[in-house]
């Protein structure tokens, strides 16, 4: 049985495996102050709307803009959302050297965002949530892999 890694909070070993996590990725001509930044600027189709997140000063109240249904979602935003979290976070463990030999040096582990707060990208507190983020970062992996 291979091991289960456990990540939420920035402050907590494998800290770096979060969106919030201050680690910039560049994604066409803009960088992103976090991946939590461009993801949640990604759900919406206004450019204005887009760069007031990317300028946000913290993932937190990215997070929260993002969140805020005054700004018009995409439609495709829920057949979407899978890929643009995919790209946010190939560009994080691409871009940063430290963060891949991390993600690499977690072998074979499951990798699980353990949180109550999140049952569709974390593991719901209980192990019953979709875990999405985990298994998109166990994707990752993958893929560098390859790549080395």
């Amino acid at each position: 049985m291979a091991e289960v890694i456990k990540f939420y909070s920035t402050a907590d070993e494998y800290g770096e495996f979060s969106n919030f996590a201050p680690y910039p990725i560049r994604i066409g001509k803009k960088s992103w102050p976090t991946t939590e930044h461009y993801f949640q600027a990604m759900k919406f189709k206004g450019k204005a709307d887009q760069e007031a997140i990317r300028k946000a000063n913290s993932p937190l109240l990215a997070a929260r803009m993002g969140r805020d249904r005054k700004r018009t979602l995409r439609r495709d935003w829920e057949s979407a959302k899978v890929n643009v979290m995919r790209e946010a976070l190939l560009a994080k463990f691409r871009q940063h050297d430290d963060l891949s030999l991390l993600l690499l040096e977690t072998g074979d582990a499951k990798l699980v965002e353990h949180t109550e707060r999140d049952d569709y990208w974390g593991d719901g507190g209980d192990g019953r949530g979709k875990n999405m983020l985990g298994r998109l970062l166990m994707e990752v992996r993958k893929k560098l892999r390859e790549e080395a």
